[in-house]
């Protein structure tokens, strides 16, 4: 997984709050999180979850996969979408990510997952178009047991 750059991520969404002339606490308070985090945030202190990141930026008013980028959660070449073959690789690890009743390991577990049949099918990522299974990708048919 990528490392996370919670530096460049407070520089941006300060800028981003400036822009949008909001005050920290006046963010703080749209975004749900408390005044002191967010300044940790911004400060570089701290590792914002993707739940956290896509509450900030509904707040902004800005995309959550850009926040993600940033933070390192997703690449920048999957989060611009033009690794992929139009498909919804970046949106669907966008909401993978985000989702509240999940922890941390269980959504990195996911993504992991997820990339990995991606891979396998040769669509987007890393090695993308590699090696394919010889059987095509195609799962064998599921067979009832056998009468004996």
């Amino acid at each position: 997984m990528a490392s996370l750059n919670v530096g460049g991520l407070g520089e941006y969404l300060r800028e981003q709050r400036r822009n949008a002339q909001l005050s920290l606490r006046q963010l703080a308070d749209a975004a749900g999180v408390s005044n002191p985090y967010l300044s940790q945030i911004e400060r570089g202190l701290r590792k914002p979850s993707a739940e956290v990141l896509q509450q900030v930026a509904k707040a902004l008013r800005i995309s959550a996969e850009t926040l993600y980028v940033r933070a390192g959660i997703l690449d920048a070449e999957r989060g611009s979408g033009s690794a992929d073959d139009g498909k919804s690789g970046p949106e669907t690890r966008a909401v993978i990510l985000a989702d509240p009743a999940l922890t941390e390991r269980q959504k990195q577990a996911l993504v992991q997952i997820y990339d990995a049949f991606r891979h396998e099918n040769g669509v987007g990522g890393p090695g993308a178009g590699g090696p394919r299974p010889a059987d095509g990708g195609n799962e064998p048919p599921v067979r009832a047991e056998a009468d004996a």
